[in-house]
């Protein structure tokens, strides 16, 4: 798939809102966007950089890394690792003006497994990623309603009441984990399929490929909504989060690191591998887009302005989860705190409002002195406000429970709802265009379907067979296998193929004796010391360093996933259970066969050569 040599000058990353598939439509469109003025280029810029990944992947990885301890090592790889192989991935597709597959075949036959690789995991990351956009399309169809589902408990079959699960929870937690997911206890437990998050999935997959087959066209001017959009609303529920109690609370949690998390290599792992999935690196997409770029776009300051942009969103949007996440921590601390004093009011017969917040620890603790024995019988709970804050909302689900929690306190919140799910919906589509684009691309380099088959014959069957894997994410286990996926093909895979590029572009393709000389003649300059040290040293170092530290780290670990359970006597909080153990089986091949692909696809042309020569 060789683009013309006069290619529009373009950029590309995992979320562009215009520019996914048929790249000769987007040929046009990106040159007539980018011809026109300085603040339309720059919001184009923003385009490419907002996607799930920032709304939905960064927040949650944060709350399941401590909160701001996640920030420290996520901001040091994004300049280490991050900016130099996207700047490293445009320049190389820029230069060769090949597809993914085709530019590591370029570069030296052995390679072809880089290719392959990157094919893997788009594959693997695009059968779940769908099951998000369908979650969002469920959301979406439930918020025509007055008032939400979501903002109260729903009546108990005998309407004596609520149902005990929601009154337990919240009902935010309740439609997630129960309306919408009907989530099993366990991984064991598949609960069947529901029908009305397969309807949505299919949904999700046909508005796919009704783009991929007639492609993402825009006007200039559309990209001042398109691109904007996600910042207003995020920045109205920002507003609308600080005024909540609690709110300061939740934003000095994540910004105030636990040290002791950064002695986690699977911190460092999946902060490594959230820079590689915010920019999409390493999935073949972006190669396969900068080969339409001009032969002379400036590809370097691409990368550092979709770098920086990138950063920028993925930390606003933590933030305004988390002041959403302050505010419920705050609101189940003072159920508890009240709770324990009505208890305290009640057993020792004291007037109401001798024993308040502010003075609860003074006179528990004079009670304690003189009736231990009594205070010891009430089974006082334990009221923590950094334990809520840690342990309130975990997981895949953290975003739709928490944004969802700020919409019903804000007035015409179903017009609020439409508004984020349709935010949330764009994001997630255009997402998905640069994942089925590093399946689709290698597809048709490989050759693997007939040459009489058209695009659109093989896209219909590449989105038909993902919708039907697809389908064990929407059983009632589906949120669990979502977050195995996620974790483990969305990571290390990534991790080892961003290794293989980097040292394939350095010490097999040559950076002295062609890298540098082919950004001269793109840019006009030789890249500075930061580029050569961060292409021949750093990243590479940090890439194998992270990956060897972890692997010898978890080996012998045993992995656990976060469980819904009513029946928990810890009960709203996820419960945390060890995986059966055949599910180590789908673990390799989630995170071993992408991986295996590079040498198992060089030691494969060796064999093939030898015996082709005998």
């Amino acid at each position: 798939m060789a683009p013309s040599p006069d290619g529009a000058n373009s950029l590309g990353c995992q979320s562009s809102p215009y520019i996914y598939l048929h790249l000769s439509q987007a040929h046009s469109t990106v040159s007539h966007l980018l011809s026109k003025t300085p603040a339309q280029y720059m919001l184009t810029c923003v385009g490419f950089c907002v996607g799930l990944g920032n709304v939905w992947r960064f927040p949650y990885l944060c709350q399941s890394h401590g909160g701001g301890a996640f920030m420290i090592p996520f901001l040091i790889l994004l300049v280490l690792e991050g900016i130099p192989l996207l700047h490293l991935e445009f320049a190389i597709g820029q230069r060769l003006r090949k597809g993914s597959m085709d530019v590591w075949r370029t570069i030296n036959p052995y390679m072809m497994g880089v290719g392959l690789a990157s094919m893997c995991v788009s594959l693997l990351v695009s059968l779940y990623y769908n099951t998000i956009i369908a979650w969002v399309l469920w959301y979406f169809f439930n918020s025509f309603q007055e008032p939400l589902p979501w903002s109260q408990c729903p009546v108990n079959a005998n309407r004596s009441g609520f149902e005990q699960e929601c009154e337990r929870s919240s009902p935010v937690d309740y439609f997630w984990y129960r309306k919408t997911l009907n989530i099993t206890t366990d991984i064991d437990q598949t609960g069947g399929l529901q029908w009305w998050m397969v309807l949505c999935l299919i949904s999700a997959w046909a508005v796919l490929y009704v783009c991929c087959i007639r492609g993402i066209e825009t006007t200039g001017k559309a990209v001042y909504v398109t691109s904007t959009l996600p910042y207003v609303v995020l920045t109205i529920f920002l507003i609308r989060g600080l005024t909540l109690k609690g709110s300061v609370s939740g934003l000095v949690f994540l910004f105030t690191p636990d040290l002791n998390e950064l002695a986690n290599p699977a911190t460092w792992l999946d902060a490594g591998a959230q820079v590689f999935y915010s920019f999409s690196l390493a999935f073949g997409g972006l190669i396969s887009f900068s080969s339409y770029n001009s032969i002379h776009n400036n590809c370097e300051q691409d990368a550092v302005i979709i770098s920086i942009i990138n950063a920028f969103t993925s930390v606003f949007a933590a933030t305004v989860i988390y002041t959403i996440i302050g505010f419920r921590a705050t609101q189940r601390f003072d159920d508890c705190l009240g709770g324990n004093i009505l208890t305290l009011l009640n057993t020792f017969d004291l007037p109401e409002g001798n024993i308040t917040e502010s003075n609860y620890d003074l006179a528990l603790e004079s009670l304690n002195a003189t009736n231990p024995d009594i205070v010891n019988r009430l089974n006082l709970q334990t009221c923590d406000l950094n334990t809520f804050l840690t342990e309130g909302v975990e997981g895949t689900g953290l975003a739709f429970i928490v944004f969802t929690e700020a919409i019903t306190k804000m007035p015409l919140a179903p017009l609020w709802s439409v508004l984020f799910f349709v935010m949330l919906f764009c994001l997630g589509l255009s997402s998905m265009f640069g994942n089925i684009e590093g399946v689709l691309t290698p597809l048709q380099d490989l050759k693997i379907f007939p040459k009489s088959w058209t695009k659109e014959a093989i896209s219909g069957v590449t989105c038909l067979l993902c919708c039907c894997i697809g389908l064990i994410f929407v059983q009632g286990s589906g949120n669990y296998w979502l977050a195995l996926f996620d974790s483990f093909a969305g990571s290390i895979p990534l991790l080892i193929t961003g290794f293989c590029e980097m040292v394939g572009v350095v010490y097999v393709y040559g950076m002295d004796s062609r890298f540098n000389e082919d950004l001269v003649f793109m840019i006009g300059h030789k890249p500075n010391i930061f580029w050569q040290a961060t292409w021949r040293v750093i990243s590479p170092l940090i890439m194998l360093v992270i990956f060897l530290f972890y692997f010898v780290t978890t080996i012998s670990k045993e992995f656990f996933y976060i469980a819904w359970d009513p029946e928990s006597a810890k009960f709203p909080t996820l419960e945390q259970k060890p995986y059966p153990t055949w599910i180590y089986v789908i673990i390799f091949i989630l995170a071993g066969i992408p991986s295996l692909a590079v040498p198992g696809a060089a030691i494969f042309r060796a064999l093939w050569k030898r015996c082709c020569k005998i």
